[in-house]
């Protein structure tokens, strides 16, 4: 609760709660004020940075989801690749087997 009021209060868009974490959403332009007002409520956090999220998804099955998975994965393994970003939406079962 005091992750959302603070997070929201300093310009964040969202909170999301996963399992065990939680991950705020904020504009690129809002993510220091956010991240600096998290620290100053000493809310501990794993990592803070700014991602892409995609506005729409692609569904994949079969063997499309397998080879997007393979191509994210030569991406990855490329040394010159900071992050892969992919707007694919794989069901978790076929990401499991990957």
């Amino acid at each position: 609760e005091t992750l959302m009021e603070t997070a929201l209060d300093a310009g964040a868009e969202d909170v999301r709660e996963d399992e065990d974490n939680f991950e705020v959403i904020t504009a690129p332009e809002d993510f220091e004020a956010v991240r600096e007002a998290i620290d100053k409520a000493s809310i501990p956090y794993l990592e803070a940075e700014i991602t892409m999220l995609p506005q729409t998804t692609a569904n994949l099955q079969g063997k499309e989801a397998e080879q997007m998975i393979r191509l994210m994965e030569a991406l990855d393994d490329c040394e010159d690749v900071q992050k892969v970003y992919t707007n694919a939406d794989i069901p978790d079962d076929i990401m499991n087997k990957a």
